[in-house]
């Protein structure tokens, strides 16, 4: 799952982070496989929330990771610090599609991505000032770890069509929720979920946790789809699984729904 970090006060080594990630991109040394990174400084709404995005541009060939990857591939880290007036943030992440990880099937995006976030601020009538660390990995032939450090410009005066757009490839909330079975694995525990409908791709998350969770694997027959993930903890023993903090989403030819929670 997606970790974020927000650090209220720098000094001594965070101070000079601080101060890299007021470098323009330019100043610094890109990744292998990115040709440009920023924060879209998007707009201030009503309630003082602030709407922006994080863009990569990736060179020809290169993918990056959704926050939850699969078996293989980097989910990214997004650190806060040096951010103002911020008091968390909620990302809003365009449906993946599968790329290639070495011999492995993960989830993520080709060639660019702009994935948008609300910045809540600590106090409504106060401007939020946005500076954060990326640690990502990207994928060609081979997959490599990578860290950028972005500070945004001043928020815009009206809403950018750019993050609007990304916006609409957004999964859309779906109220239907699969047949779940839970049962303990040696390392954590396996859920299988049964839904009514072919589906093309899917993924499987605990919310809120830091649990790992493994690709998905689908089967389908009579019309039916067929969903398995494992899920396994820090401690890598069977736990006592919330279904009502599953997250599954689904991806076919009619687009990407979320789906929260499981029926017995």
């Amino acid at each position: 799952m997606t970790m974020i970090r927000i650090v209220p006060s720098l000094a001594g080594p965070a101070a000079a982070m601080l101060w890299f990630a007021a470098l323009p991109l330019a100043a610094q040394e890109l990744p292998t496989g990115l040709d440009g990174a920023r924060i879209l400084p998007g707009w201030t709404q009503s309630d003082g929330s602030r709407i922006g995005a994080i863009e990569f541009r990736l060179q020809p060939g290169w993918k990056t990771y959704w926050r939850n990857p699969g078996d293989s591939g980097l989910p990214p880290v997004f650190d806060w610090q040096g951010s103002e007036n911020l008091r968390d943030v909620a990302f809003h992440w365009p449906a993946p599609q599968v790329i290639s990880s070495g011999d492995d099937l993960a989830l993520g995006y080709r060639d660019h991505l702009i994935l948008p976030f609300t910045a809540r601020p600590a106090d409504p009538g106060l401007p939020v000032g946005l500076a954060v660390s990326v640690d990502f990995g990207l994928c060609k032939n081979i997959c490599v770890p990578a860290r950028v450090a972005l500070r945004a410009d001043a928020a815009g005066a009206a809403p950018d069509p750019a993050i609007l757009t990304a916006m609409t490839q957004v999964p859309r909330p779906d109220a239907d929720r699969p047949r779940c079975t839970i049962s303990p694995i040696e390392d954590g525990m396996r859920v299988t979920a049964t839904l009514p409908r072919p589906v093309a791709l899917a993924a499987m998350e605990l919310e809120g946790s830091d649990v790992w969770v493994s690709g998905t694997e689908l089967r389908t027959r009579s019309g039916e789809t067929t969903l398995t993930a494992d899920f396994v903890p820090l401690q890598a023993v069977p736990f006592d699984l919330p279904t009502d903090r599953l997250v599954f989403t689904l991806i076919d030819d009619a687009g990407a729904v979320e789906l929260r929670g499981c029926t017995d």
